[in-house]
């Protein structure tokens, strides 16, 4: 049968009630805000080499090393741990929340035996029953409540993603940085033994008259800084090892085994394909995607803030079932109800009400402006990656002239020395412009490498945002 509750509710009740429903819509603020973003980048893209998936650079590169590297540290990371269990919970809150839309229902038991008056004779009662509650969401606070429950689980699973490209990112430049430092290390070896050498001809010459003692001198110091040049260098190996052991959680000596093999050969970073459209690639960003979340999760609660200030309707009903012996005669009897169907209305709080949408509202504005202010970062990042990007290959051919033609310098003088030609002074000269040109080169291709990672951090490291059909099966 069809009940018009409306009908059975008091005047000034049913038109308080109406008015709540009537202004439903417009509880909550736009759970989508504008941030402008420029219509292409400023910096010039990279176009060069082949492309690959930004979803599974690390793999495409190449280099199983890293990729393994990469894999232990998202394992054993604790930012990466918290995010997965900030994921459970919200997942747990997003299922309380939508309890709350359906009817609850309890089951009771009970059994009793005695006297109940005087002179009535001793009984056994038994009584079995169900009860059911429902809150009637006619102004859409709980369905405000589900609606921000699931807004927050959709940000924290991006947090999650955001977490283990933070960590691939600090992995892959400890391992770019201990590659171009392991490089350093065998040029820094070489001539360290190149200047002991020298120093010991120079003291053999100037032992037998042939050179002053101030060349040999000069010689020795020359060695003693190449020695110190090369513990330098294997200390900052070390240092970036132990990182490496701390990120990855493996022990040491089976991460240098590792290691051994990979870092033979220089380690590059791969090209990636680039959006032309800014706004196309903030839709990648995980950071971004998060705070735009935060925003629709703050307009839920600024229309739960004020729906709780409006009628609320709720119904309750229960089923039972006793049964009374005494005596040797038994007594059955079945009970049920509908209702009481109750409409309660907030009139005086002290203000809390007030206080709760005004709060909720300065969220609401706060969560805009963070969300704008991630845009903008996003924007930041990812033009001064390519700005840093295309610095280091415009240097590249520079670097590799200016690191050739201090080699060959540095043979022709030390061709010259050996015969007499040319002082132990200019010989030093060259070895110093020869080994900072080489240093230079490597560090520019570290430079290059870290520029292609702030790259892939910035374009969001291969997030996609969930679309409406992933979003209707998560629930």
């Amino acid at each position: 049968m069809t009940m018009n509750i409306f009908q059975h509710l008091p005047r000034t009740a049913a038109m308080a009630l109406a008015l709540g429903l009537a202004g439903c819509a417009n509880f909550m603020p736009p759970t989508q805000v504008e941030a402008q973003v420029a219509p292409q980048w400023q910096a010039p893209l990279p176009h060069q080499g082949t492309v690959s998936n930004l979803a599974q650079w690390w793999q495409n590169q190449g280099d199983p090393v890293l990729a393994e590297l990469i894999d232990a540290a998202q394992t054993v990371s604790p930012s990466v741990a918290q995010a997965l269990a900030r994921v459970d919970a919200a997942r747990a809150t997003r299922a309380a929340a939508n309890a709350a839309l359906l009817p609850s229902l309890d089951a009771t038991a009970s059994a009793s035996r005695g006297v109940s008056q005087p002179n009535v004779p001793l009984a056994t009662t038994q009584i079995v029953g169900l009860q059911a509650a429902w809150e009637l969401d006619l102004v859409g606070a709980n369905r405000a409540v589900s609606r921000a429950a699931d807004a927050q689980v959709q940000g924290v699973q991006a947090q999650w993603h955001d977490a283990r490209v933070s960590v691939a990112a600090e992995v892959a430049n400890s391992y770019y940085s201990l590659s171009t430092c392991t490089q350093l290390l065998s040029g820094a070896r070489a001539d360290a033994a190149s200047r002991q050498e020298t120093a010991r001809l120079a003291e053999v010459s100037a032992k037998a008259g042939f050179t002053a003692p101030s060349t040999a001198a000069l010689a020795r110091a020359s060695a003693a800084d190449g020695n110190s040049r090369m513990t330098q260098q294997a200390a900052s190996c070390e240092l970036d090892t132990k990182a490496l052991v701390a990120l990855t959680g493996m022990s040491e000596p089976d991460l240098k085994k590792n290691l051994a093999a990979a870092l033979m050969k220089p380690a590059q970073a791969a090209p990636f394909l680039i959006a032309n459209v800014p706004a196309q690639t903030l839709t990648q960003r995980p950071d971004v995607f998060a705070a735009e979340r935060d925003v629709m999760v703050a307009s839920a609660q600024v229309g739960a803030a004020k729906a709780q200030r409006l009628p609320r309707l709720s119904l309750n009903g229960s089923i039972g079932a006793m049964r009374f012996a005494s005596q040797g005669n038994t007594t059955s009897l079945d009970t049920w109800s509908f209702g009481p169907l109750s409409l309660s209305l907030p009139i005086f709080d002290g203000g809390q009400g007030a206080a709760n949408v005004t709060s909720a509202e300065a969220n609401y504005t706060q969560a805009v402006a963070v969300y704008r202010g991630k845009v903008r970062q996003a924007v930041r990042e990812v033009e001064e990656a390519l700005v840093n990007l295309q610095s280091a290959d415009a240097r590249k051919l520079d670097a590799e002239v200016s690191s050739t033609g201090y080699a060959e310098s540095l043979q022709a003088t030390q061709a010259r020395y050996s015969q007499g030609l040319a002082s132990l002074v200019e010989f030093e000269d060259a070895r110093r412009s020869s080994l900072a040109a080489q240093s230079a080169q490597l560090s520019l291709a570290l430079e290059r490498n870290r520029a292609w990672v702030a790259l892939y951090r910035a374009l969001g490291g291969g997030f996609d945002a969930p679309t409406s059909a992933d979003l209707s099966a998560a629930r």
